[in-house]
Parts: C-alpha cells; structure tokens; sequence
C-alpha cells in the first residue's frame, strides 16, 4: 500500500509548530504534524508570552483565546541588582492603550496553539521520530516508532520541519545538535501558591548567590508563581552548582525573598530544562528540511524567552516552504531563503541581547545599568523593550548608544 504523501511533515507540536502549520495551511499545504507527547502536555518553561508573541498570535486570531483561558496579564517587570537597587519598569502603552504580555502556563498555552493548528492538519501523537528519510542527499521523510503499539511507521513529504525543541532528534539526523556550554542555560521551575508580594509584574532578580545566574518570580492565575533560576551550562561546570539546591537556598535562606515565601506553599515538583541560546548560530536550512524555534536555537540571551522567536520562525518557515511547493524546488539553495530571512530579522536583536547577557556577568555593571535604569527613563525604555515589547531591539538600540547611555 502506498505511503501518504504531505507537502510538510512538521516534527513537534509546540508554539513553533503549531505557528507554521497554521502559516502553511492558510497557503493551501497539505501538513502533517508529528509529536512524541499526547496533549495536552505541560513544557517546562518560564511561562512568559512576550508582547512580539502577541503580534503573532493576534495574527492568527487567537489573542482573545488566551483571554479565555487561565492566565495572568503583565504590565511590567521588576528588576534588582547584586547590591539590592531595584527598577519597576512599565510595559510601554500599544496603540493608546496600556500596554501588556502574559503569564500563561505552557500545559495550557501550548494546547491552545496545538488545537487550533490541528484544525487545518493532520496529526500523529505519542509517535517517536527515530530518523530522518533520505534519497540522494535530500530529506523525503522521517520514521519512527507508534509508542502506544511500538509499531514502526514512516511519513513522506517534501519537506521536513524540525520543531521538535532544544534536544531535537531532527537536528541530530541533520548533524547540528552540538550543545556549546556557553551558549546553553540550564534552568528550574517550580510553581509555588501564596508567594507574597507578587504583583502584575514579572520579577528578575540578580541574587548575589547564583551570579551570573538569576531568580525569577512570574506571576500566574489565581495566586500562584512560577519560580526558578537559569545559569549558563558554562558557569555550572565551573562552579559545580546544583540549579535545585540553589533556588531552594534562595528561597529558604536569602535575606530578600526568605519572608515573602515563608508561607508560600509549593502547588509542583521542582524541574529542569535546557534553552538553546541565539547568540550562536545553528544551521538551519538543509535539501528538505529546516529547523524552526528552539530546534534552531533562537532563545533570546537576556530576556531567556524563546516563544516569541519560535513563533516567529515558524511563520518565516512556512512562508519560505509555500514558496518551494510553488516552485517545486527543496534544495538547500532555495530552503536557505528560510535562514536568510530569519537571520535578517533576528539576528541583530540576538546579538545586542548577548552583548547585555554579558554585561549582566559583571556585578559592577549589572549594579550601574539597574542602578541607571532606576533614574533615567531612556534606559528603562531600553530594558522594557528588551524584555517584553513588541518592537524589535534592534529598531532601539545599538550597543554603541546603550554604552552612551550607562555612561551618561
């Protein structure tokens, strides 16, 4: 019996994912969505939807869906330094109205994007991709195992998309999957309930403790937190830290958080998970296939959130494809448009956000920029922007003028 033939095999059902076959079926392609989890399935995350997310998102008519569901709305961000200054920072008014992002758990906001892709597309749960098909150099397919019968199946198509996340067995085949410890964060998440002091803000704090690492507080519905701590792989090595005992220390122990979670109770078990950063590039376009979201590695360095970029590159990915199909061509040459454009659109952003992840390595001038911010509006601007607004860093700032401005 012949195998089905789709236009698109996308590998993964997260927000990248689901944002491409949305993209791709409004252009008429014939899309099969592949993921190893059955939704919905919770994503070890920071939560955070950032105002860029929301551009998309309003896009693909499902703003109000979030509204909908279980959620918290963000109208700005605390921020404290290693000596303690701290900077509120207001998200920026949008079209004359105040301005806002979300904090919507992943279990819920990844099954919202999930539902309404699979409207327009196949879809193959609980289905582990193990390998990549190929004929003369060129992906045609992938095969895998049905892990409610581990019976083995393989899905043809013109093109493979690798959404499949920071461990992505797509970009394995592919032969990128290299992790460099200095373009890797580890972090925890445990949600707590009762935290005090939470607020409509998202908090980031540089605790003395964990730097270059911070802790982070992101309010959630009904009174609950998500709280956690994120580290380069780099600094863990060197350190030999436990990212658990640390964020529990900081909890329990820290002179500036210990009262506010003293009768904060713990709603999950503590996890991890890794983000593949964008200040290193990843190869992303390839004869028949690309990787989209964290699979390529677009997690922003400083702001640590990567839904934004993966929606953003699954939107890119499928414009890029439907131009293939038309043209019937999925070379690597052609597929490159994908990479160029992503790289065009990102990569300046990504660059001047490791450029402050790095400056945030150093106590002295984390102190001076938080300590900047908290009395020159131009560089609360800056940060707001940096972390949740719509417009892109790039449109901004240029290191150059940051570095004017801390030394104004």
């Amino acid at each position: 019996m012949p195998q089905e033939q789709f236009d698109v095999i996308i590998v993964g059902c997260g927000p990248a994912g689901s944002s491409c076959a949305q993209f791709l079926a409004r252009g008429g392609a014939k899309v099969l969505m592949i993921d190893k989890a059955k939704f919905p399935r919770d994503k070890t995350c920071g939560d955070a939807i950032s105002g860029k997310s929301s551009s998309i998102l309003r896009e693909l008519d499902l703003e109000k869906e979030i509204e909908s569901r279980p959620h918290a709305k963000i109208f700005g961000v605390t921020l404290s330094s290693p000596n303690g200054s701290i900077v509120e920072i207001p998200i920026a008014k949008r079209k004359g109205q105040q301005g806002y992002g979300y904090c919507c758990r992943r279990m819920v906001f990844d099954n919202l994007m999930f539902e309404a892709a699979k409207k327009s597309a196949s879809v193959v749960q609980q289905f582990q991709v193990t390998e990549l098909i190929m004929e003369e150099n060129k992906v045609v397919g992938v095969k895998g195992t049905d892990l409610a019968n581990n019976k083995k199946k393989e899905f043809h198509a013109k093109v493979v998309v690798g959404a499949d996340g920071a461990l992505s067995i797509v970009a394995k085949k592919l032969g990128v999957d290299e992790v460099d410890p200095n373009h890797y964060v580890s972090a925890t998440r445990v949600y707590y309930k009762n935290v005090k002091g939470v607020s409509d803000k998202i908090e980031i704090h540089f605790v003395e403790d964990i730097m270059p690492g911070y802790f982070w507080i992101f309010p959630l519905e009904n009174g609950y937190a998500n709280v956690g701590v994120g580290m380069l792989f780099s600094q863990i090595k060197k350190r030999s830290i436990s990212l658990k005992d640390a964020t529990f220390d900081i909890i329990k122990n820290n002179q500036r958080f210990k009262e506010r979670f003293k009768d904060a109770q713990i709603a999950e078990d503590i996890r991890a998970w890794t983000l593949p950063l964008g200040s290193k590039h990843r190869k992303s376009a390839f004869a028949g296939a690309v990787l989209i979201g964290d699979a390529a590695s677009l997690i922003d360095p400083f702001s640590g959130e990567g839904v934004g970029n993966a929606l953003t590159s699954g939107k890119i990915a499928a414009e890029t494809i439907l131009e293939a199909i038309a043209a019937n061509d999925f070379s690597e040459a052609f597929l490159q448009r994908y990479e160029d454009r992503l790289r065009d659109t990102l990569d300046k952003e990504l660059q001047t956000s490791y450029k402050l992840q790095r400056l945030g390595t150093n106590r002295f001038l984390l102190n001076t920029i938080i300590g900047k911010a908290a009395k020159k509006e131009e560089v609360r601007n800056v940060i707001a922007h940096t972390l949740t607004e719509e417009t892109p860093l790039k449109d901004l700032v240029s290191p150059i003028s940051l570095l004017k401005m801390l030394l104004a």
